[in-house]
């Protein structure tokens, strides 16, 4: 299933409001498969870490979901990805987490 930016911010918002933590402690990044850059690329446990992911309606989509959260204050970066970069995912830093 695909979502809206309107639809994946208020997913996520609602996430991190459970799970706690400033937006500096969130990481938001997009991802053409969120499963590999989650629990590969940054090492986020499935169990033990809060995290969460929304594939958009368009790369453009995610894009601009993406650029909300770190003009909020959020960490990540900008840029990377291609046509097929659709999921927008964030986590919750920890000790076990890598940037």
């Amino acid at each position: 299933m695909t979502y809206s930016a309107q639809q994946i911010i208020a997913d996520i918002n609602a996430h991190m409001k459970q799970c706690g933590g400033t937006n500096a402690s969130w990481y938001v990044g997009i991802a053409s498969d969120a499963n590999a850059r989650l629990f590969n690329d940054h090492s986020v446990d499935k169990v033990k870490d809060s995290w969460i992911f929304r594939q958009a309606t368009a790369h453009q989509v995610a894009r601009t979901v993406e650029k909300a959260y770190l003009d909020a204050g959020h960490d990540g970066g900008p840029g990377g990805g291609d046509d097929d970069t659709t999921y927008v995912y964030a986590y919750l830093k920890s000790t076990r987490t890598d940037p």
